[in-house]
């Protein structure tokens, strides 16, 4: 904003020209929300809330549980498995990078011995041909390590949809819960019984499917 000294008739000029503005706007705000409230092109409230039921859950009716996703995943054998799958493909890509780090660091030394051997531009190509293969490998194991995480992953969201979701559906209808929430956000009393149906999942998980097999990621 650009300020300057006026004298006391401009800014009593500019001063009575904003509260005009002012009162032009608020008028046109009166005129928009009377004519939205009278319908407009859409409807009234009222009219719009026709098909809403006064019916609503009373707590006689409601009978709801909590389920710990966090505890189903460390202790459901076959997530349990599931992890130590994608460990076993994480520690052979930290062998074969251990591998190949000593064998850079082997052709280094080599190259740095050779500078009073070879010719400048042989120098130069051996170089470029290190760097290249340094970057080439660290794009593999990128690579191959998101590999491991998408077969993780989609193991994960079978293991899910085929086995968890149908078995606390089954608890839900075994129960006749209405609500079933994720334990980590609920805060329970010490005094409430049978709300939380966590290990009752687990043993039925548990006896369902004990082992899911991961897609073997690319580069394995």
């Amino acid at each position: 904003m650009v300020q300057t000294k006026e004298n006391s008739s401009t800014k009593s000029y500019v001063k009575t020209g904003i509260i005009a503005a002012i009162v032009v706007v608020v008028a046109i705000l009166c005129i928009w929300i009377g004519t939205a409230i009278r319908g407009g092109d859409g409807v009234s409230v009222d009219r719009a809330l026709e098909n809403v039921s006064t019916n609503a859950v009373t707590g006689a009716d409601l009978r709801m549980a909590v389920v710990r996703m966090d505890a189903i995943q460390n202790d459901a054998r076959v997530l349990q498995d599931l992890r130590k799958q994608r460990e076993s493909y994480e520690s052979r890509l930290r062998d074969e990078l251990t591998a190949q780090q000593k064998k850079l660091e082997k052709e280094k030394a080599e190259i740095e011995k050779s500078q009073d051997v070879l010719s400048r531009d042989a120098l130069q190509r051996r170089v470029v041909d290190y760097q290249n293969r340094v970057t080439q490998l660290q794009r593999d194991l990128n690579e191959r390590a998101q590999s491991v995480e998408e077969s993780f992953q989609k193991s994960l969201a079978e293991i899910q949809a085929k086995h968890l979701d149908p078995i606390i559906e089954g608890i839900i209808a075994k129960k006749n819960l209405s609500l079933v929430i994720d334990g980590r956000f609920a805060r329970m009393g010490a005094n409430v019984t049978d709300l939380d149906i966590t290990d009752e999942v687990v043993t039925a998980l548990d006896k369902k499917v004990s082992k899911v097999k991961m897609a073997t990621p690319k580069g394995f």
